[in-house]
């Protein structure tokens, strides 16, 4: 393989019903970083689907795009494994990108790893953290020259999120990873810069591998978006029962927060998936994370770290949660909350009344 013939960073530009998914155009902030620190300074997106209107393309353009690679066909109407994995496979081998990032999505986790074998490279899933740098980390002593700069450095949690691993893909094109939506943050617009549409047509005759959709069947959702929330009231297991969580709940109400959970909350039946946070929930940046009664496991941290300001209340002084906290409370929820909730819905009625 070639290395030295790929170039550029790009993006797979999932969307849905010509919607762009939000993880399209935070991948698109992270490519602008590695594509600022690489020679070939080119950020392009791929965009499949059928009947895709110009708005998406320059939507990615004021989000980072300098390109955007198009394939309009029937067959991308709606997602397919084969078709799109053929479409995207075809774009690899005609156009040579040194980095192709997938959102870790339910659609992006089956595309992911059938395009990364259909080109034989590959893939690290379910990264949080991605930058160019030096492979090995450190050079082996006597064998300095055999260190391989510019990589794509891939890190992801391993064992259950015990420890962190840090992947590259030295000898094979492109560098390909998956990130979880919520990771990696977006850039502010800028309308002004537009991207290079670029019309592709790859041959997507279907075979015997394609399958047929009969019908899609929609279902609403009942629940809030607590990735697009500003102020998080997170529950854990010491909350202790489902009807407690009626003490967030009017805490929420306070701050026009949204409630959300840890997986122990989850696996007790206690609320849905959608409000989990954590390594195997969604991964959360709010303004303001109370997480009461969680006690800071490993896997939840990693969904909720990066939150502006973190507050702690949990009976357990030597919880591992307060480790990350920016406030905690020690104490018994069950009289803080409420008292909390009080104090600052007075607050917030004087200022109201001012």
């Amino acid at each position: 393989m070639a290395l030295e013939e790929y170039k550029g960073v790009y993006i797979f530009a999932q969307q849905v019903d010509n919607k762009l998914s939000p993880i399209a155009l935070e991948l698109l902030g992270k490519a602008r970083d590695l594509a600022n620190d690489l020679d070939d300074k080119e950020v392009t997106a791929i965009l499949l689907g059928s009947g895709l209107g110009d708005d998406l393309v320059d939507e990615l353009g004021a989000y980072g795009a300098d390109k955007v690679i198009v394939v309009d066909d029937p067959e991308l109407k709606d997602y397919r494994t084969e078709p799109y994995a053929d479409a995207v496979q075809a774009i690899v081998e005609k156009f040579k990108p040194e980095i192709l990032l997938v959102g870790a999505t339910a659609i992006g986790r089956d595309l992911g790893p059938r395009v990364s074998a259909k080109i034989h490279t590959g893939l690290t899933a379910d990264c949080t953290k991605l930058e160019i740098g030096d492979f090995p980390l450190i050079a082996v002593p006597g064998h300095e020259a055999e260190q391989k700069h510019k990589q794509l450095l891939m890190t992801r949690p391993a064992f259950g999120g015990n420890t962190i691993a840090t992947i590259a893909c030295p000898d094979y094109r492109p560098q390909m990873a998956t990130v979880r939506p919520g990771v990696m943050q977006k850039k502010a617009p800028d309308r002004a810069h537009k991207a290079e549409k670029i019309a592709f047509h790859p041959d997507l005759t279907p075979n015997s591998c394609y399958t047929e959709i009969l019908k899609i069947v929609k279902e609403v959702s009942t629940v809030a978006d607590i990735q697009a929330a500003k102020i998080l009231v997170s529950g854990g297991r010491g909350v202790g029962s489902p009807e407690n969580f009626k003490l967030l709940e009017d805490l929420a109400s306070v701050l026009n927060a949204t409630v959300s959970c840890s997986r122990a909350v989850v696996d007790a039946g206690w609320m849905p998936k959608d409000m989990q946070v954590g390594q195997t929930g969604k991964t959360v940046r709010p303004h303001v994370y109370f997480a009461i009664g969680i006690s800071g496991a490993i896997q939840h941290v990693a969904g909720m770290e990066d939150s502006d300001i973190i507050i702690a209340i949990n009976k357990d002084e030597n919880a591992p949660i307060f480790d990350v906290a920016d406030y905690g409370i020690v104490g018994d929820l069950n009289k803080v909350v409420p008292l909390l909730t009080q104090k600052l819905k007075a607050a917030v009625d004087a200022k109201k009344n001012a």
